[in-house]
């Protein structure tokens, strides 16, 4: 693998190695490094099974703000059993125990979540905290794939999921710069946006609701509706942003302050295939054994490690994301709305503009997807893709929109992180065949920040309730199942790039 950065790269932010020292000071001041391990005698340096995360991850611009639960321990020797262990807590492990304790809090005190890194150092504190939902896009491809009313179905739950996060930050008052916004879609490719198009205009004809909040402009109102230079499409519809480390850290400080015991830099080493006679699974960490009656794994790209059933059926993805800011002193142009560059099919960048005039941008696709050694089943996020470094750092927001070109705008970070991809993508949610009481929620595709919190209250009320899939709310197709676990084709590398 590459180095972590390059000579330039390095060059470029020592240029800005004032906010880059403000930065250092403030996780210094906030980060709690892990007690002491609690029983020496039980302590490896063992590691998991491929894949696992690994060590000095690439800093994201959304962990230099430290919450002080991110390195965090409730007790200093892991406890020895527990009815609920949760693996993972990013998004999908906080929100999930969120739900788990909605007009339960006693129930905290039975619920450990163990993180085998900071809290929130995976895909979620590494992405562009985009609530993007596809309202059209994808919706051919799965009304071919899986009828016009799975289509439908998707598109209103992803669609709802915008709604539900800002329900969610407003009734627990959460200071995550939440934004309501619109997303446009750009294609630079005339042939592209024909295809889109045409696709588009099928939907209407068909009366596919999800398009009643889609806009479309085409030819010279597509560059003036997006503010993309060049653009010969555009379509516009409801999205949000977050800063997501900050949404999952109050998720988690609330569920502590409810009794949940969070365990982090605790790497999970295996799961027992079966429960005992009394019905615990015996989850082995490097710090010992914890028993636990329920497990959950909220491990996404890592789950096959924990569950060897999904080996070859989630696997890790690696992506870049990066942030661009303008001169300090300056103001950025304005730019309201969060974009998807698209250059032709399956590649494409999206930005997010922030309210402190910078943009969190990511993609870089026609950079390095060509070469499968740089992003397949790699999971390595200590290294940067380097080609994409390159594309980013040169006059990125300058050459793409109207109003930018002397914005002075340049790369101040750079980050890896590692997706969970399904090889039939779309999400593996519910149950684990054959294994009672244990539950996964992964494998979200890069595009979980508009699944996920739905996706978990339904399989909080599995658990809680007891009920089947069918009474979750979520779409059948992402129910994890012995037959998808038995498909050997690989929708990842096979299928027509969209």
């Amino acid at each position: 693998m590459q180095s972590s950065q390059s000579p330039k790269f390095s060059n470029m932010t020592a240029s800005n190695s004032s906010t880059a020292k403000a930065r250092l000071e403030a996780i210094q001041k906030t980060f709690t490094p892990p007690p002491p391990p609690s029983l020496p005698s039980q302590t490896t340096t063992q590691n998991p099974p491929f894949p696992y995360p690994v060590a000095d991850a690439t800093i994201p611009f959304w962990r230099t703000e430290l919450h002080p639960l991110d390195s965090h321990r409730c007790t200093l020797e892991l406890p020895e059993k527990c009815e609920i262990a949760v693996i993972g807590a990013g998004y999908t492990g906080a929100s999930l125990v969120h739900h788990l304790l909605d007009g339960n809090d006693s129930a905290g005190r039975s619920i450990a979540i163990l993180e085998a890194r900071e809290a929130c150092s995976g895909a979620t504190g590494r992405n562009g905290g985009h609530l993007k939902p596809d309202v059209y896009f994808n919706i051919p491809k799965y009304k071919k794939m899986f009828g016009n009313k799975m289509a439908t179905e998707i598109a209103k739950f992803e669609s709802s999921q915008v709604f539900a996060v800002k329900d969610l930050v407003e009734k627990e008052r959460i200071d995550c710069e939440f934004h309501l916004t619109r997303a446009v879609d750009a294609c630079l490719d005339q042939d592209h946006a024909d295809k889109c198009k045409a696709e588009f205009d099928q939907l209407i004809a068909s009366g596919e609701p999800s398009t009643r909040d889609v806009h479309y402009a085409g030819g010279k109102d597509a560059e003036a509706l997006s503010g993309v230079i060049g653009a010969k499409g555009a379509f516009s519809f409801t999205a949000g942003h977050i800063w997501p480390y900050k949404m999952v850290m109050h998720l988690l400080q609330r569920a502590v302050d409810r009794g949940v015991n969070l365990q982090t830099h605790t790497p999970v080493l295996s799961i027992s295939e079966t429960p005992s006679k009394d019905g615990y699974y015996a989850v082995k960490t490097q710090r010992g054994t914890l028993l636990a009656k329920t497990v959950v794994l909220a491990t996404n790209a890592y789950t096959s490690s924990l569950a060897p059933e999904f080996t070859s059926r989630i696997i890790p993805v690696r992506g870049i994301c990066t942030r661009i800011n303008v001169p300090e002193g300056t103001t950025a142009p304005y730019l309201p709305n969060t974009h998807s560059v698209r250059h032709g099919p399956g590649l494409y960048d999206y930005q997010i503009p922030r309210m402190d005039g910078s943009i969190i941008v990511g993609g870089g696709r026609k950079t390095f997807w060509d070469d499968v050694s740089q992003w397949y089943n790699v999971t390595d996020d200590k290294t940067l893709i380097e080609p994409a470094v390159e594309y980013f750092k040169d006059d990125m927001m300058q050459k793409t929109y109207r109003g930018w070109e002397n914005s002075g705008a340049k790369l101040d970070m750079a980050w890896t992180g590692i997706m969970g991809y399904t090889t039939d993508l779309m999400p593996h949610i519910g149950s684990i065949p054959h294994k009672p009481n244990q539950y996964v929620c992964a494998g979200f595709n890069g595009h979980g920040m508009p699944l996920i919190l739905l996706a978990t209250k339904g399989v909080a009320k599995m658990i809680r309730e007891g009920c089947d899939f069918g009474e979750t709310g979520i779409p059948s197709v992402f129910q994890t199942t012995e037959a998808r676990l038995r498909d050997d084709s690989n929708a990842i590398l096979d299928s027509k790039p969209q």
